[in-house]
């Protein structure tokens, strides 16, 4: 693979509009007929992301030498973003099997590891699920249950996650346990676990008000016998760990925060252009077009946020608050936007024939998933102050 942080703009810019045109007909073909089925009745469609896979978008940061496509972080923001545009459920997936699973075995497993795993989940042959949450303990994760205790060779892992993307259906998981004392930040430990391992089981499948074809479910681990060898990293690093994986999660929610918001946005400007009041389209009144300036401000603030953060990334430098920035200010955009363009829409943007009452619906996670806006503003404010 290419050193990402020396490519050119150039290059970058010709890589992200190839995928742009690849993402957008792909969308059009295999997701937009499809997006309401999915959603009125669940269904994670798995196949889909095989024929994602077999066009390099499940191991998009991947190295080439692993199955991957060896790209940097500008092109990955846009399949996440193109993608949501269309539907925020596909991108959801899209995004936690790329950055949770897929990029902590990558970022942190040994050569033998990633040759193991990172091969089948680039491809989409298999599908990534990635463990921190738990029942008690969202934000709180140094508190977390779930344990690991050594026994010979093997690990036994007991305890319970939620809100899990992929649960149920992911073939691997990258699992943080605890290692050592609640509350100390050197005392957790992540793992690979692979479906079909004795102890390991899918539970309840959350009933969700958005996302409702991304798969969120609980993970639970019955004395759970992991090999010793599918260890990531050292005993103890594993909170350490998911917080370098979360920077880079960051920049993923906010890739799909930009996504919604843009569809929404477009939908508006489409529909404000089309419905006629007075005998005049509706984009004339300037109540609605001061909205939609508005809207498209923010997507615009939110893309720039994101293209620093993602920049830094690639450059391999801290993107502790720049990440935090992009995914608060976007995650609050995706709302704010779609909630106007469901005004814009007025009685149509209310019912399901129309697209934007959806991307309403699933902004709403955004601000929630990977670190509540909250969270990022404690973040962002940490590091100001520490500076």
């Amino acid at each position: 693979m290419n050193n990402i942080s020396e490519n050119t703009p150039e290059l970058v810019a010709e890589n992200c509009q190839m995928i742009k045109d690849m993402v957008h007909d792909f969308c059009e073909k295999e997701i937009r007929p499809n997006i309401m089925k999915w959603d009125e009745s669940q269904e994670f469609p798995i196949q889909l992301f095989k024929k994602l896979g077999e066009l390099g978008l499940m191991g998009v940061l991947v190295p080439q030498e692993y199955g991957g496509s060896g790209f940097g972080y500008h092109e990955y923001v846009t399949v996440v973003s193109e993608i949501a545009k269309v539907c925020g459920s596909i991108g959801l997936s899209v995004a936690a099997h790329n950055s949770l699973c897929t990029g902590h075995i990558m970022q942190f497993g040994n050569e033998e590891q990633k040759k193991r795993w990172l091969p089948k989940l680039a491809s989409g042959e298999w599908i990534g699920a990635w463990g921190l949450t738990e029942p008690n303990t969202g934000s709180d994760a140094g508190n977390m249950k779930t344990t690991a205790v050594k026994d010979g060779d093997h690990w036994v892992i007991n305890g319970t996650k939620n809100f899990i993307t992929h649960g149920i259906s992911g073939d691997v998981a990258v699992v943080m346990t605890r290692t050592g004392e609640p509350g100390d930040s050197h005392g957790m430990t992540a793992f690979v676990v692979e479906r079909g391992t004795p102890g390991f089981s899918g539970g309840k499948k959350e009933d969700k008000l958005g996302m409702r074809a991304s798969e969120t479910a609980e993970m639970i681990f019955d004395d759970c016998r992991v090999p010793a060898e599918n260890l990531l990293g050292e005993v103890g690093e594993g909170f350490v760990q998911a917080l370098k994986i979360l920077d880079g999660g960051r920049i993923s929610i906010a890739a799909l925060g930009l996504g919604i918001a843009q569809g929404a946005l477009d939908a508006a400007v489409a529909y404000s252009q089309e419905r006629h009041q007075f005998n005049q389209s509706i984009s004339k009144f300037q109540g609605i077009s001061f909205k939609i300036a508005d809207m498209a401000t923010q997507v615009m603030a939110s893309r720039l946020l994101i293209k620093e953060a993602a920049e830094l990334k690639n450059q391999g430098k801290s993107v502790n608050r720049e990440s935090a920035m992009a995914k608060l200010h976007s995650s609050e955009t995706a709302v704010s936007v779609s909630n106007d363009a469901v005004q814009v829409f007025g009685g149509y943007g209310y019912v399901k024939d129309f697209p934007v009452e959806k991307f309403y619906r699933d902004s709403k996670l955004c601000t929630i998933g990977e670190g509540t806006s909250e969270i990022q503003k404690l973040v962002i404010a940490r590091t100001l102050f520490e500076k």
